[in-house]
């Protein structure tokens, strides 16, 4: 028998490999020979796919935290400093000494230069589209922009592996869902994210749609879910669309949530010790990343969470004195806080953005787009810490050693997450599609 056919063992002890393109194809050649017809493999394929036959097996990560910096954050102010290029390349900016032996940040990150031995600094990313739209497709899904087909996001897809775990949806985004980009692509929409719909930095902050409505009690809202699971599955019988399912499926996720108090103390930030928040800081980045780490506790596998404007074509440097101190403290409290925890072994933090900016500083103080070359910060969950992988060159124009792009990037975060980035997920038509195209684990990333 052909060894292509079968399952490899290499993941995990406890659950086979999927098949790859290249191995589903070899099926399809051979069908003729083992009585093996392409429909069946399809339906075998489409089969794996609804078992999700992952619900037995985690990777190093539980969990995943996704901080992203939109508009595109310079490299050069924050993780890649290069303080002996020429004042046009280098900028205004100072650098500081981190806890990587020799490796500098910019001057505003102080809180984190001395948690960075905690870190696993990415110089070396790239890729290249230089429109917003396009680099964030990029960085949500580790495809490059198709016109044939949306792809689904990271937190989508680990919500369509994974599901949802202690009465909590399995995607969050704080404050809100950023982008179309970050949504379900070719998934059905029931692996939408859930979205708060306010600032948890908002005074009297509330998740929308978690309380039960003005004279409605428990016994009133169970009676009405009783009627609303006749209705839908009467509507099922009748007809066969994603729109039903994924509607059923949201009104599943929001009677969990009411009906849940462990779910809805969950989203309760004003739980948290005034010690606590004023680690964080009083403030957007400190309010949205202390309730990220307040889900990822309480069971959430993916947050999402956005935080500033850094896209800085005019005065850079006020910019990032603007912005970055409030990240900084809250991003090193967050380290801290899931270490101290002993969270951080299970729960994978990845600081990222759509591109970095250009090596030279422009006419009006600040930096334009630049893909080729840009910074990303992952940590725990299975991460090797303490450590700066590839490098850009003298000018940080573009990589010098290890370039990565964001299909590898994927691929190495999947990877921790138990997932297997070649699986195929099954597109409208029945067309398999792979979570990630080509992409390679980073082994050299891992702890």
């Amino acid at each position: 028998m052909d060894k292509t056919l079968v399952p490899s063992m290499s993941c995990a002890p406890s659950h086979f490999k999927a098949m790859s393109r290249r191995g589903f194809l070899t099926v399809g050649a051979l069908a003729g020979l083992g009585g093996l017809h392409l429909g069946d493999v399809l339906r075998m394929q489409r089969a794996k796919a609804d078992l999700k036959h992952y619900e037995n097996f985690e990777g190093t990560a539980k969990s995943v935290i996704h901080i992203y910096l939109p508009g595109g954050m310079a490299h050069q102010e924050s993780f890649d400093p290069k303080p002996y290029a020429p004042i046009e390349y280098r900028g205004e900016m100072r650098q500081i000494q981190t806890k990587i032996p020799g490796e500098l940040f910019g001057e505003t990150m102080q809180k984190t230069a001395a948690i960075a031995d905690k870190l696993c600094v990415i110089r070396s990313m790239t890729h290249g589209e230089a429109a917003h739209e396009r680099g964030t497709h990029n960085m949500f899904t580790g495809y490059r922009p198709s016109p044939a087909l949306e792809y689904p996001s990271i937190g989508s897809v680990v919500s369509h592996e994974y599901g949802s775990r202690k009465n909590l949806p399995p995607y969050v985004c704080i404050p809100s869902q950023p982008n179309v980009y970050a949504g379900t692509g070719y998934l059905s929409s029931a692996f939408s994210p859930f979205s708060l719909g306010s600032d948890p930095a908002a005074g009297g902050f509330k998740v929308q749609d978690l309380n039960l409505p003005n004279g409605i009690d428990d016994s009133r809202f169970g009676t009405r879910r009783s009627m609303l699971d006749a209705v839908n599955t009467y509507f099922r019988e009748k007809e066969k669309a994603d729109g039903l399912t994924a509607m059923d499926a949201f009104y599943d996720r929001a009677y969990n949530l009411i009906s849940s108090p462990e779910a809805r103390e969950a989203f309760n930030i004003e739980a948290e010790p005034a010690a606590v928040r004023d680690e964080y800081g009083r403030n957007q980045a400190g309010a949205r990343m202390l309730l990220a780490r307040r889900l990822v506790q309480s069971g959430v596998r993916l947050v999402n969470l956005t935080y500033g404007g850094w896209d800085m074509h005019n005065a850079i440097v006020q910019g990032f004195r603007g912005q970055m101190p409030t990240f900084d403290q809250a991003y090193a409290a967050l380290i801290t806080d899931l270490e101290r925890t002993g969270l951080l072994k299970e729960t994978l933090v990845m600081v990222s953005s759509e591109f970095g900016r250009t090596p030279k500083i422009n006419a009006t103080a600040g930096r334009d787009h630049w893909p080729k070359v840009f910074s990303v910060v992952l940590a725990g969950g299975g991460i090797k810490p303490g450590v700066v992988y590839g490098l850009s060159n003298s000018t940080a124009s573009e990589p010098e050693e290890n370039a990565i792009g964001p299909e590898d990037l994927f691929a190495t975060v999947y990877n921790c997450l138990g997932i297997v980035s070649d699986k195929e997920l099954m597109a409208p038509g029945d067309r398999p599609i792979e979570i990630i195209d080509g992409g390679v684990v980073r082994k050299e990333l891992l702890a």
